[in-house]
């Protein structure tokens, strides 16, 4: 892989969503929960978004495996993502290629974002603003968290987002933060299956889709994700299948700089 190649599969990380116990999950039948649809409401559409919320998956650390297949403008790599995050502090990932060499390791924190290439042994140091390289300004911290979980973005669950609900059971919930325009498909079961972002005056957008449910641990998330992301004229398409996870188990953080390695270019 090429230097610029494992710094921007950094930045993807970033702008995507993650999960699986070597135990095989159960696939999940995505069915409507006729207790929560079925109850009296004055407000139909804000008792709508209390429902959906009420079925975020919550946890203080997640660990995960994931085969990833990335795509940047049009160039493939095939790597494998091992992921844990610390709820609202931290997400440590590790990238391996072939044979399970490491490759590239990052750590993602509110504030900063930290890359070691050690290909080329070089590293990345920067702001968490570097992100909007590749994502739309409006992506933060929380807003990765809630991708890599399958989980709706709290931001779009708001009284002046607009709600429609078909016959399917499934529920639109659409709306604008600043130029952001955003579109989220939720199933009759109030997970996420489609979040869309597009700005295009700036030329950016985003579409990260979940697909296959599973239980784990307790909690239904998507074991496979596909996420899209444009801005400008730079391009990434990742496709995710996850066959490990584990939530609110104790876990390692390990990062630091060699003191061989230079600031990448």
């Amino acid at each position: 892989m090429r230097r610029n190649i494992l710094n921007k599969l950094l930045i993807a990380f970033c702008v995507m969503a993650v999960f699986g116990c070597k135990a095989k999950k159960q696939l999940v039948v995505r069915k409507a929960d006729s207790a929560v649809v079925n109850k009296p409401t004055v407000n139909p559409a804000l008792a709508k978004i209390t429902a959906i919320k009420s079925k975020q998956v919550l946890f203080n650390t997640f660990s995960g495996r994931a085969k990833t297949k990335l795509t940047f403008d049009g160039k493939s790599n095939d790597v494998t993502l091992n992921i844990r995050i610390q709820h609202g502090k931290k997400i440590w990932v590790s990238i391996t290629a072939l044979l399970g060499i490491e490759v590239a390791r990052a750590l993602i924190t509110p504030d900063s974002i930290q890359v070691i290439n050690r290909i080329q042994g070089v590293y990345i140091k920067k702001p968490f603003s570097y992100v909007y390289t590749y994502a739309n300004r409006e992506v933060n911290y929380l807003t990765v968290e809630s991708l890599l979980v399958g989980n709706a973005i709290t931001e779009l669950l708001n009284e002046n987002s607009k709600v429609e609900t078909a016959a399917s059971g499934n529920t639109t919930i659409s709306g604008s933060l600043q130029n952001l325009v955003y579109n989220l498909l939720i199933g009759a079961d109030f997970k996420v299956t489609r979040t869309s972002f597009a700005n295009a005056a700036a030329r950016q957008s985003l579409q990260v889709t979940n697909g296959q449910f599973i239980q784990a641990d307790g909690r239904i998330i998507p074991s496979q994700i596909s996420i899209n992301s444009v801005v400008q004229n730079k391009s990434i398409q990742a496709e995710l299948e996850y066959n490990r996870t584990e939530f609110n188990q104790v876990l390692e953080y390990p990062f630091s700089i060699p003191a061989r390695f230079e600031p990448a270019n």
